[in-house]
C-alpha cells in the first residue's frame, strides 16, 4: 500500500538505555514501512543532555508547545552512581519533570488489558486510570544539606518587601532539607482536566491526598477542587450518573484494592508516580500502560510509564538476547499518531494507530509475548516467550493481515 503522509511533524524525543534500542526497532520494524514519518527530533539521551546542558530537553517541550503533539522515550533521571557512570558535570533534574512543568497539565495513565491476563488483584475487572498531576512538588524541589548545627527556616518575601519567616527545625547536627512548592493556577487546571476527563470517558473521580498532616500545603489541593467541582462540575456529573468524592490517600489506597476498577484515580505528582507503578503491574506489567499528559492549552505529550530497563540494556551491550516488553513504547507511538490524525484531519493515519494497537493485543492473546507477561499466562496453550525484536515482528505480520 501507499505509506499515510502527515503534514504536521510530531515531536519526537529520543531516550536513553534498552528502551533506546527498542524504539529504533519499533520505527524500523511498525512505523517507517507503512507511514511516510514526519518528525522533529530531539534526542534526550543522558550524553546529550550533558552536552547542551539540559537545554535540549527545555527544546522539545517548547517544540511540543508549537506543533501539539510530541512522543516520547523513556529517559534515566541521574543518581550519584548514573553522574559517575556518565561522568556528568550535575546531576540532571528529571526531563519528564522539566517537559511537565513547561507544558504543566496532567498526566493519565491507563493499564492495558488483554485476555488470558488477569490483574494480580483478582476483583479488579475494569482498567484504573491514574490521573497525575504533572507540575511541581517534589519534581522542581529545592534541596540542601546542612553540614552542621543551625536554624532552618522557610522565608516569604513579598512583592512589597514585607517577609514570613517560619521555622522548619533547629539542627544539632548534619542533616538534609527540601523545600517544594505549587501553584493555585496549576491546581486548578489539574481539577478541571481530571474532571472533563471524567465526563468525557463516564466514569467515577476519585482524589486523595493527606490533608490531616499537610494541613496547608495537601489541604489546598483538596479545597481547590471541591469549589471547582462545585461551581462548575457538579450538576453535570449528576447528569452523567457519575460521582466525584475525596478521601485520604492511604483510604484511597485500600479502597481501590478492594474495588472492581472503571474508575480514575487522581493523585499529586509523587503520589501518582508511585501508584501508577503499582496499578500497572498488578494488571501486568509496568510496560503494559499508556501514559498520555495532556496540557490546558491543549497540547499532547504521550510516553511510556516505565523506565529505560537498565539490566536488559546491560545484557544487549554484551550481545545477549532480550526479552524487552515495548508494548508501552508502541502505544505511546499510536496515541501521539492517532491524536496528529485527529488534529491534522487524517482519518487514515488514525486507523492506522487503531490497527497496530489491536495487531500487538492480538499477538499476545494468541499466546506469544515477551518474558515478563508469559509468567503470567493463563491462556489454554503455553505462552511463548519471544524477546523484544521478535515481537515487534509478530506485530508486524499482525498488521499486515489487514493490508
Amino acid at each position: 500500500m501507499d505509506k499515510i503522509k502527515m503534514t504536521t511533524p510530531l515531536v519526537e524525543m529520543d531516550g536513553d538505555e534498552m528502551t533506546r534500542v527498542l524504539w529504533a526497532d519499533i520505527k524500523k520494524e511498525l512505523l517507517e514501512p507503512f507511514i511516510d514519518l514526519k518528525t522533529e527530533y530531539y534526542d534526550l539521551g543522558l550524553p546529550e543532555r550533558e552536552r547542551t546542558r539540559d537545554q535540549v530537553t527545555v527544546d522539545s517541550a517548547e517544540a511540543t508547545k508549537k506543533y501539539g503533539v510530541a512522543v516520547k522515550c523513556a529517559t534515566i533521571t541521574p543518581n550519584a552512581q548514573r553522574v559517575e557512570e556518565y561522568k556528568l558535570s550535575q546531576m540532571w533534574k528529571s526531563p519528564n519533570g522539566t517537559i511537565r512543568a513547561i507544558l504543566d497539565g496532567t498526566v493519565f495513565r491507563t493499564p492495558i488489558m488483554v485476555k488470558g491476563i488477569s490483574p494480580v488483584v483478582k476483583n479488579w475487572k475494569k482498567p484504573i486510570t491514574i490521573a497525575r498531576h504533572a507540575y511541581g512538588d517534589v519534581y522542581k524541589n529545592s534541596e540542601f544539606q546542612p553540614k552542621g548545627p543551625g536554624k532552618a527556616e522557610l522565608v516569604f518575601t513579598a512583592a512589597d518587601g514585607s517577609e514570613t519567616r517560619q521555622t522548619i527545625f533547629d539542627f544539632t547536627a548534619p542533616g538534609v532539607l527540601q523545600g517544594q512548592y505549587n501553584t493555585d493556577k496549576s491546581i486548578s487546571s489539574f481539577a478541571r482536566s481530571c474532571f472533563q476527563y471524567a465526563l468525557d470517558t463516564k466514569q467515577d473521580l476519585w482524589f486523595a491526598t493527606k490533608d490531616t498532616i499537610s494541613k496547608q500545603y495537601d489541604h489546598r489541593f483538596k479545597d481547590i477542587f471541591q469549589e471547582i467541582f462545585g461551581a462548575e462540575y457538579r450538576d453535570e456529573f449528576a447528569r452523567a450518573g457519575i460521582d466525584y468524592f475525596y478521601t485520604l490517600i492511604d483510604d484511597a489506597v485500600a479502597r481501590v484494592i478492594r474495588s472492581e476498577g472503571g474508575f480514575i484515580w487522581a493523585c499529586k505528582n509523587y503520589d501518582g508516580d508511585v501508584m501508577s507503578d503499582m496499578v500497572s503491574t498488578a494488571f501486568g506489567s509496568l510496560a503494559m500502560m499508556t501514559s498520555v499528559l495532556v496540557s490546558p492549552e491543549g497540547n499532547y505529550e504521550y510516553e511510556a510509564a516505565h523506565g529505560t530497563v537498565t539490566r536488559h540494556y546491560y545484557k544487549y551491550l554484551k550481545g545477549e538476547a532480550t526479552s524487552t516488553n515495548p508494548m508501552a513504547t508502541v502505544f505511546a507511538w499510536t496515541g501521539a499518531l492517532r491524536k496528529r490524525g485527529e488534529l491534522d484531519g487524517i482519518p487514515a493515519l488514525e486507523r492506522f494507530a487503531d490497527r497496530l494497537e489491536k495487531a500487538a493485543i492480538a499477538v499476545i492473546e494468541g499466546g506469544v509475548m515477551t518474558r515478563d507477561l508469559a509468567g503470567l499466562w493463563e491462556g489454554e496453550s503455553p505462552a511463548k516467550a519471544v524477546t523484544g525484536l521478535e515481537f515487534l515482528k509478530a506485530i508486524r505480520q499482525e498488521v499486515e493481515k489487514g493490508i
